[in-house]
């Protein structure tokens, strides 16, 4: 029987409730910032968007930041929005100064959305605009209005003052992390050399811009100073390191495209076209780029991207009348590289070796990467070590995002994953035993050793990182001696080979109970010790306790309440000014006195 449909089914949302039912529109997702990508920083950044902006036209050298544990505050010195329109431009979807081109030429956001969304995902927004002596105030919650204040005399210097509190209902017990904003905040600053940012009273400014970004953020120094170009509308920081794959931060207009888009692609075939024509050598793309780390930065009148959060430029074209992207880009390369690249002789010479280099490892390892794709699409046939799941990460398509690996170590706890798991989103992959340490050992061990090969196929990252299969890939061990041992073992294999899975954040721990407490009427899954204590108290006398000794276990039916909606997962992370080299040699290297210094100078002993 159909279900009854009426004039009555046709409903109108009012602007902020549309928001409200559908953030994943305007902000991605929503998340409690446990994840860089999490909705709450987005909120914080479409605010800064409107302040960068009023920079980059010559308006405001400092933006002052401040947050607490549930509430952010950024204060501009930009020219401030007429006083007449400060309701209108936080509370009408498709309001702005931006479709104007004269005002905004080339700004990061053009739709008229990003400060409506801050305030219909907040349960408090107050917006001040400071504007020739006065000043003019409204409060909000929720995206409905609270209080419009009369516009009023004041002595503040020009800017806008905005303050709000994302909801709790939206965003559940939430918190900020600090390296995240601090690495948002560090981003403006190399795009906007001379601007100052205050968060909390520190302060971030950058003198060399891109340079400065990738001195800060590669773990060793290149083999060749960092090469640092710039033009009207583009600027580039390159140079090759030691470690395997690309390490490219692209920026459009000030704002990191994650996902890169189409200045990415273009940036990527210029590069090869210059360098191949410079040596007029006819090198493999992979043997130019293999180890590169850069970063460029276009600025594009009108940029079209490919969703509210801004992560991926669709533009093909510089602006209505300017060249395409990709001649914008080859032109620039074809001049300013080639002519840098003759002028420093010495740093040709190393780029020379290192393409040469890397031509030879990947002639060496081709034979056997052919043998090893053929057994592993036999293994993964025949063996069933991957359990796939339907849907596959896919960076074009938002809705696709939250696709998962569960790597998992025996055949008890993959079982119990693979009954409980969604088959839409979540894939199974089962090792078999400890992996190899492959710290020291060249990527030719990626080939050779079974298990190692066998995930990499699976993970689909055998030659280019953006075919990756799943967003997250989520290392599920005991926990226990092995099970730790287990993880250390593959997170050397990630960062050894594959470091851009961590540092894009895409590898995590599952965090799984160690503890039921129960009785008739409640059962209480604990994570630590402390939350056991808690249950026990709450549940009263004599309440059944079990510990879970591994993830074989838990029963498929318990599973499930643990890797759905309120899966626990914990990011694995690089910390500025980590040096992966450094960790590794620590953590895996032969220097076991050093380890063992370590474990006895941190070891926490229970005294009765």
């Amino acid at each position: 029987m159909s279900a009854i449909y009426t004039e009555d089914n046709i409903k109108t949302l009012v602007w902020y409730e549309h928001i409200r039912r559908r953030p994943g529109m305007y902000i991605g997702k929503l998340g409690d910032g446990s994840s860089r990508d999490d909705g709450i920083y987005i909120l914080i950044k479409e605010v800064l968007d409107n302040s960068i902006d009023e920079f980059m036209m010559g308006n405001g050298r400092q933006i002052d930041i401040t947050i607490t544990d549930h509430e952010v505050t950024v204060r501009d010195h930009g020219r401030g929005i007429p006083l007449g329109k400060v309701v209108d431009v936080s509370s009408k979807m498709n309001t702005g100064a931006k479709y104007d081109s004269e005002s905004f030429k080339k700004s990061v956001g053009l739709n008229g959305v990003g400060i409506k969304a801050v305030n219909a995902l907040s349960v408090k927004f107050n917006i001040k605009s400071f504007r020739e002596g006065q000043v003019k105030a409204v409060d909000y919650s929720c995206g409905q209005l609270v209080k419009e204040y009369p516009v009023e005399a004041t002595n503040e210097p020009n800017g806008v003052f905005i303050t709000f509190n994302p909801d709790e209902e939206l965003f559940g017990n939430y918190h900020f992390i600090s390296e995240y904003v601090e690495t948002l905040l560090r981003n403006y600053t190399y795009l906007n050399a001379g601007l100052i940012i205050s968060l909390n009273g520190q302060k971030f400014v950058s003198k060399n811009g891109l340079r400065d970004l990738l001195d800060e953020n590669m773990s060793e120094p290149g083999i060749y100073p960092i090469i640092h170009i710039k033009d009207e509308d583009i600027e580039l920081a390159m140079t090759h390191g030691s470690q395997y794959g690309e390490e490219i931060y692209p920026f459009v207009n000030g704002q990191h495209t994650t996902q890169g888009g189409t200045h990415l692609v273009a940036f990527r075939e210029a590069l090869v076209k210059t360098i191949r024509e410079f040596y007029k050598k006819d090198f493999d793309p992979s043997d130019i780029r293999a180890s590169i780390c850069a970063a460029i930065s276009v600025k594009v009148e009108e940029p079209v991207f490919e969703s509210q959060t801004k992560t991926k430029l669709g533009s093909k074209d510089m602006g209505p009348k300017g060249p395409s992207v990709r001649q914008f880009i080859g032109d620039f390369l074809k001049k300013h590289l080639d002519d840098f690249l003759h002028k420093h002789p010495e740093t040709a010479d190393i780029l020379l070796k290192k393409i040469q280099e890397s031509e030879k490892e990947r002639k060496a390892i081709s034979g056997i990467q052919k043998l090893a794709r053929d057994r592993a699409k036999k293994s993964n046939l025949h063996n069933r070590k991957l359990r796939d799941c339907r849907v596959h990460y896919n960076s074009t398509h938002d809705r696709k995002l939250e696709s998962s690996i569960f790597i998992t170590e025996g055949d008890s706890a993959s079982g119990s994953i693979t009954k409980s798991r969604d088959v839409d989103t979540q894939a199974v992959f089962s090792l078999k035993g400890k992996p190899l340490n492959c710290y020291g050992l060249t990527k030719k061990i990626v080939y050779e050793n079974e298990e190692f090969n066998l995930l990499q196929a699976a993970l689909n990252i055998e030659e280019d990182m953006e075919n990756l299969r799943y967003n997250n890939v989520i290392i599920a061990t005991d926990a226990d001696v092995d099970g730790m041992h287990i993880r250390l073992l593959l997170i050397t294999f990630f960062l050894q080979f594959f470091p851009d899975l961590v540092k894009n954040q895409h590898v995590y721990i599952l965090q799984t109970p160690l503890f039921r407490v129960r009785n008739k009427k409640k059962t209480n899954y604990c994570y630590s010790e402390a939350e056991q204590e808690a249950a026990m108290k709450e549940l009263g006398p004599n309440p059944e306790i079990t510990r879970f000794k591994g993830l074989g276990e838990i029963s498929p039916d318990e599973f499930k309440n643990f890797i759905g909606k309120d899966i626990r997962l914990d990011p694995v992370n690089i910390k500025k000014g980590d040096s992966i080299a450094d960790l590794l040699e620590f953590y895996m290297g032969k220097n076991t006195p050093d380890r063992q210094v370590f474990i006895i100078d941190n070891l926490k002993v229970d005294v009765d």
